[in-house]
């Protein structure tokens, strides 16, 4: 909706840092499972937590059924009207904190805090210009966002000149974080509010580099018709003209956002990031106690500017990131099975879920021939983008594999050998590399991989065992082929670690023993039935607590003659 009004959330995560985002697209969702609005990285968080979305001329929050609830300023709410400065939390300590903004009223708030021109008097005068002033910079912090900071700096350079009487304002920066960097000219105005060219700023060179050095919070300059000491005649006022000249060293804020807290960090040499640099030739620049304060303040607001367009560049990188995982998450999916048997002797069902945006498992079936199936479940070391890559090219190996089970120790051995080249023994993988013949014949290796296991009709379960050592760790490694026969109904679950790690609220883990009770009560299901039963016990376990690792599961149903 075009008339809907601009509003924001600024969102702090666990470990404190902050980022704003804009509720452009609605409804907005809110939670821990990839895919949301704003993913929270709190696994105590509900996957789908809440969502805020916009009715009858208002922004609307809506918890859906979490945990540990949606709160607002302190409140459990199934449903609220968001007001501006509302404090959303998701009811458990130390997690996200989310204040919800809207930018119109509160830049209309600033604006009423104007004075009005009716009141009179030297006092009053100086009033309102105090107030006048610090609420055009409150107003240009608020508007920093829809402007872009080299505007916001001008104004701030703008207000500076209009306190000082002074007739040029520069605003000088240091490209990079290096303190020998030189500084480039970022802003140069005069005080009607024209450009400069950079290369108007013809002062010595030593003044700027006193003002960096001396690392005083107003550096300060009165000329008079003879030379100042330890000026070389060609930089003496005669030919300069100047009257006097000020610089407000700028900082990098690291610590609290206040004015007195950028105060105390202003003598932080390793902290300065540049200057503003005003110079008069017609009268001395107005440096009266109040004068001084205020000018203060615009430097600490500038400073403020210019570590907010700091963050808000680290911020769209890191979004950048998260678009380019978020496609590789696309892409990883599409590569899982698009269906799966549902029918005939052999079925299947499976389902790959990453801890993160992409993950380091992966798993596939594929026809060899109407009497033959190949089942692959691999778990590539570490977590991240390499592990996804490496288990992408897991697959491509396995789809070109044949259904003769005597290639699987040779292809174990090759894989093994491809990835001692590839990695140099830094990233290894588990796998579990089965054929299942129509006649229930089941040849397999298993490199490391957890040890399936085989679930009969009446209940009873065998153990799958590892056969070798991952894949990718040692040169001299050697890959067992083992067969066995599988009775009608039998069904084989193949899982990675992540399963039997995932961690309840309370840190105990879904271990093997719950995975085993898990399979025996549900022994009579069919492999989709039992795959749906598997990851719904496994939810219902570990909602609020600890998903650390890809979870994978694999069901294969043996089903000759139904």
């Amino acid at each position: 909706m075009a008339d809907r009004p601009s509003a924001v959330l600024q969102v702090v995560d666990l470990s404190g840092e902050r980022q704003r985002l804009e509720l452009n697209a609605l409804p907005f969702s809110i939670g821990r499972q990839a895919g949301n609005s704003l993913v929270l990285r709190d696994n105590r968080a509900s996957r789908t937590h809440c969502r805020i979305a916009f009715e009858n001329d208002s922004y609307v929050i809506e918890d859906l059924n979490s945990r540990h609830g949606t709160w607002v300023n302190g409140a459990r709410i199934a449903r609220h009207v968001l007001r501006n400065s509302d404090r959303i939390e998701f009811g458990v300590r130390d997690s996200y904190q989310i204040t919800f903004s809207l930018e119109h009223r509160e830049i209309r708030r600033l604006l009423e805090q104007l004075p009005s021109a009716s009141q009179s008097g030297e006092d009053a005068g100086k009033a309102r210009d105090l107030v006048k002033l610090r609420s055009l910079v409150e107003v240009a912090r608020a508007l920093q966002n829809a402007l872009s900071t080299n505007e916001v700096l001008a104004a701030v350079v703008d207000a500076a000149l209009a306190v000082t009487g002074c007739e040029r304002g520069f605003l000088l920066l240091r490209p990079t974080a290096d303190r020998s960097a030189e500084l480039n000219v970022t802003v140069a105005r005069d005080k009607s509010g024209r450009q400069l060219n950079p290369e108007d700023l013809r002062v010595p060179s030593h003044v700027i580099h006193e003002a960096l050095a001396t690392r005083r919070d107003l550096l300060s300059m009165s000329f008079d018709p003879f030379d100042r000491e330890g000026v070389r005649p060609e930089m003496t006022v005669a030919q300069l003209e100047l009257r006097s000249a000020v610089c407000l060293p700028l900082i990098r804020l690291r610590g609290g956002s206040g004015t007195a807290d950028a105060t105390r960090n202003i003598s932080a040499i390793e902290d300065t990031v540049g200057l503003i640099y005003m110079d008069s030739r017609a009268t001395p620049a107005d440096l009266s106690s109040g004068n001084r304060e205020l000018l203060q303040t615009l430097a600490i607001e500038a400073s403020t500017i210019l570590e907010n367009a700091r963050l808000l560049e680290e911020e769209r990188g890191k979004a950048r990131m998260e678009d380019e995982l978020r496609i590789a998450r696309q892409i990883q999916q599409g590569l899982q099975p698009v269906s799966m048997p549902q029918d005939g002797w052999f079925r299947a069902a499976g389902s790959s879920t990453p801890s993160a945006q992409v993950g380091g498992d992966y798993f596939d079936v594929h026809q060899n021939s109407p009497e033959s199936w190949t089942a692959v479940v691999a778990d590539v070391s570490g977590k991240g983008v390499s592990s996804a890559l490496l288990a992408s090219l897991l697959q491509g190996t396995f789809l070109m594999a044949s259904g003769d089970p005597l290639h699987i120790q040779p292809r174990m051995a090759r894989l093994n050998e491809f990835l001692l080249e590839r990695t140099r023994g830094e990233k290894y993988a588990t796998v579990f590399y089965g054929i299942l013949e129509s006649s229930g014949l089941l040849s397999y290796s298993n490199a490391g991989h957890c040890a399936p296991l085989l679930l009969s009709l009446d209940g009873r379960i065998r153990t799958l065992h590892t056969t070798s050592m991952p894949v990718g760790m040692l040169e001299e490694a050697t890959f067992q082929m083992v067969q066995t026969k599988l009775a009608v109904g039998d069904k084989i679950v193949i899982y990675s670690d992540g399963l039997t790690d995932a961690e309840s609220y309370s840190g105990a883990f879904f271990d093997t023993e719950r995975l085993r009770q898990c399979l025996r009560t549900h022994a009579g299901l069919s492999a989709t039935e039992l795959h749906a039963a598997l990851l719904k016990a496994v939810d219902e376990f570990t909602e609020g607590g600890a998903i650390r690792d890809d979870i994978t599961a694999l069901v294969i149903e043996y089903a000759p003659g139904t």
